[in-house]
């Protein structure tokens, strides 16, 4: 894989990045590091943590953070760009306030994260969910003291509306102050489960009606479950919940043109989102090394125009 600078930064980062979400306590180290090994050995250097990873087992909360400073103290740390996350909801197993993007709140998940990292500063930090209840002159403000304290070099948003992260980024323009890098939201050719896309804290996706202010504006973006959990390497099979008929009119899409170009349809789905005109990041979170492997051949698959359009059309 052949790095590229994220756009605003120095930030030289491979096309497909890494995501430890399901590095918890229960997965050994060893495992874990043999398929990083793997990650940079085929130039991949883009590493996606969070400080509630991985809340959901017991006692586990940081368990991917821990494992990200393992890696680190494997591979080196100017073998990698690091990015984690802060700002999450409450859930169950991993306690928040109401008001879960408290400038203080996020000040110390940063804090708690960098420790268990083994780090002084990350290269990206990102919030992890949206508050509309918090103006974004309050957020950017914030956020940029961690900025200027070197805790991080730049500025991510996870799970906002492109018009959100567009309105922090105009007024961190007039103010004169660090803007958001990148975004990172959930994004496949799948389409989405229905959900409340409105209330503080939602997950959010890329809607169509966004393609087009992320292109103008060249705004790079981070995708989560960009192969939709499995959905087109298993014929459907896995990912049951992006089951639609136009998700399996575009499985059935995906499979044709992977026939043609001697692909598998798990490539094309990830090359669908690494052909778009603004930069974009899939970020894979397997733990089984053959399907890493054939990840990274989407980075070597070039979609003319047409093609991306008859996925989708």
């Amino acid at each position: 894989m052949k790095h590229i600078t994220l756009p605003a930064t120095d930030l030289k980062v491979s096309p497909l990045a890494y995501g430890t979400a399901s590095f918890d306590g229960k997965f050994p180290i060893a495992d874990g590091l043999k398929l990083f090994a793997q990650y940079v050995e085929a130039g991949g250097n883009f590493v996606d943590t969070a400080h509630c990873y991985c809340f959901w087992e017991d006692g586990e909360s940081g368990a991917s953070e821990r494992f990200v400073r393992a890696a680190i103290g494997e591979f080196g740390r100017e073998n990698l760009v690091i990015a984690t996350k802060g700002g999450h909801i409450g859930m169950n197993g991993y306690p928040r306030p109401d008001a879960f993007m408290a400038p203080d709140l996020v000040a110390r998940d940063l804090e708690e994260s960098l420790e268990r990292l083994g780090l002084s500063q990350v290269d990206i930090y990102y919030l992890h969910r949206d508050d509309p209840r918090m103006s974004v002159a309050e957020i950017i403000d914030s956020l940029n003291e961690h900025v200027a304290s070197g805790k991080t070099r730049y500025l991510g948003a996870s799970n906002w509306s492109v018009e959100r992260y567009l309105a922090a980024n105009a007024y961190a323009a007039e103010k004169g102050l660090h803007p958001f890098a990148i975004l990172q939201n959930q994004w496949s050719l799948a389409c989405p489960p229905p959900g409340d896309l409105t209330s503080p804290g939602a997950i959010r996706y890329i809607e169509d009606s966004e393609l087009e202010p992320l292109a103008v504006n060249h705004i790079p973006v981070a995708v989560f479950s960009p192969t939709a959990n499995g959905y087109f390497a298993t014929n459907g099979e896995r990912g049951g919940h992006y089951e639609r008929l136009e998700s399996r009119r575009r499985l059935i899409a995906v499979q044709s043109l992977a026939k043609e170009r001697g692909a598998t349809p798990n490539q094309i789905a990830l090359a669908y989102l690494l052909n778009q005109p603004f930069p974009v990041f899939p970020i894979l979170g397997t733990r089984n090394p053959d399907h890493l492997e054939d990840a990274f051949g989407a980075s070597e698959i070039k979609l003319n125009p047409e093609e991306v359009r008859l996925l989708v059309a």
